[in-house]
């Protein structure tokens, strides 16, 4: 039986889904969502946002785009934010108990977590009709899934700095950082007694080359974000990273890697007929200086999908131009993107 219980500290709530079976085998035993809610659900049943986490964010992260007067009004809307498997939040390495503890923690894909999100949304709340899907980064790979395999359910999409798959780019980026945290002998193949903070350290700095563009370093842009110096900035990354727990990031570059719209066994691995299930009304935000999830990936999906815009960021920040809530004038350019959509 489903159950949400508040969580101790009072700052979301726990879904308890039983032992959840895996797209890949096996089950996520005693699974827990972990989520946040904003607004109310309408009579109708219909006014409800969904707005997956990413890659380093909790719901608490998503909620620097929600509030009176946004785009994203909880008066209006009734959004939900479901925190990903592996975030510490969510059943992840960290909080797992037993056998599936740490290195033991079975692989969750990007389909896993949307089908646990569906049975949040849909059979717990009682949502009939999901106005929009939307999320940066990791959470925009999860809203892509959701229009793809929920195809009459979700009446709009708002990928922003995402993709409907990992690019084998993507996935060089990804085992790039994982060699790096995996060097540092503290790191014992995931059996660590105490926090691996050379490997971690190194993690930090490998990821900073990727997440902001050339130009960004070439014009110190760092500067804008309080550093003084590059070497500043790389130390800023490393601290970042030193408050995660190893084998949560690991377990979710799992979850990334494995990102494919096709996945779902409806489409049997048709990239393309996945993507023209789509129905929802989509406007596709990539950033034009992203590393990660490249312009032209992102102008190849959107021609996929029926009906679909591309509008992308014109931004020296790359990837993290649509990290929710960090850079102003991105934020405006987003927000009037999302009123526009959310008017259609």
């Amino acid at each position: 039986m489903l159950k949400s219980t508040a969580a101790p500290n009072g700052n979301h709530w726990i879904l308890h889904l039983g032992d959840l079976p895996l797209a890949g085998g096996g089950v996520l035993a005693n699974a827990k969502l972990a989520f946040q809610t904003y607004g109310l659900l309408n009579d109708a049943r219909d006014n409800c946002i969904v707005f997956p986490t990413y890659y380093t964010g909790t719901h608490e992260s998503n909620a620097r785009m929600i509030g009176p007067g946004r785009a994203l009004d909880p008066a209006r809307w009734f959004i939900v934010v479901p925190n990903l498997f592996g975030n510490g939040l969510s059943s992840s390495p960290s909080n797992t108990p037993g056998a599936q503890r740490g290195a033991d923690f079975p692989r969750v894909t990007i389909l896993d977590n949307v089908r646990a999100q569906h049975r949040l949304v849909v059979e717990h709340l009682g949502v009939a009709r999901i106005a929009l899907a939307t999320g940066w980064s990791m959470g925009a790979v999860q809203a892509y899934q959701w229009a793809a395999s929920y195809p009459e359910l979700v009446a709009r999409l708002l990928p922003f700095c995402g993709a409907a798959r990992c690019s084998p780019h993507n996935a060089v980026f990804i085992a790039g950082v994982t060699a790096a945290l995996k060097a540092d002998p503290t790191f014992a193949g995931g059996r660590y007694t105490t926090t691996p903070v050379a490997g971690l350290k190194a993690f930090g700095r490998v990821y900073a080359g990727w997440a902001y563009s050339q130009a960004f370093f070439r014009d110190a842009l760092y500067r804008n974000l309080g550093h003084s110096s590059l070497e500043e900035f790389l130390i800023a990354w490393e601290d970042e990273h030193l408050v995660w727990d190893a084998n949560d990031l690991l377990a979710k570059f799992q979850t990334w890697l494995s990102a494919d719209v096709s996945a779902d066994p409806h489409y049997a691995g048709d990239f393309e007929r996945a993507l023209g299930a789509i129905k929802a009304k989509t406007i596709v935000m990539p950033g034009d200086r992203d590393l990660y999830f490249t312009l032209d990936d992102n102008r190849h999906e959107a021609a996929l999908i029926p009906g679909a815009e591309l509008r992308a960021f014109r931004s020296d920040y790359g990837h993290c131009a649509g990290a929710p809530g960090r850079f102003p004038e991105e934020m405006v350019f987003l927000e009037t993107a999302l009123r526009e959509l959310l008017a259609r």
